[in-house]
């Protein structure tokens, strides 16, 4: 009998390039920005130790971007939109009425340290 052994493995990002960033003055800035993007789509927003946001990972489809993620664990956004938000709260509604959910992702390493470099920026 034949036996298959799957070798797993951990191997967090190493550094994530931020190409454009912006400050919202309010989560509920945010949050109607993300419903006009998303045109009617349901879209969420990640909240982080008192930092809300929304990223846009560079798709590693080009050669060059795919290169950097595996031989360096770079990876790339292509914009994060981000507001302070003290308290999570699980949804975010708009003055149109319409309602943001909000993901926590608190127990995720590599966004706690986004939230704090967002933190960093205020």
């Amino acid at each position: 009998m034949v036996e298959n052994r799957v070798s797993i493995s951990y191997e967090p990002f190493k550094e994530i390039v931020i190409m454009e960033r912006t400050s919202f003055s309010t989560p509920e800035k945010l949050a109607r920005f993300v419903s006009i993007i998303a045109g009617g789509k349901l879209a969420g927003l990640y909240w982080v130790d008192g930092m809300i946001f929304l990223y846009f990972p560079l798709l590693a489809s080009s050669q060059i971007v795919a290169k950097e993620l595996i031989e360096k664990g770079k990876l790339y956004w292509s914009f994060i939109g981000y507001s302070i938000m003290p308290k999570y709260a699980p949804t975010i509604e708009t003055k149109e009425k319409m309602i943001i959910p909000v993901v926590d992702m608190s127990s995720d390493q590599v966004l706690q340290t986004v939230a704090g470099w967002l933190k960093e920026q205020e």
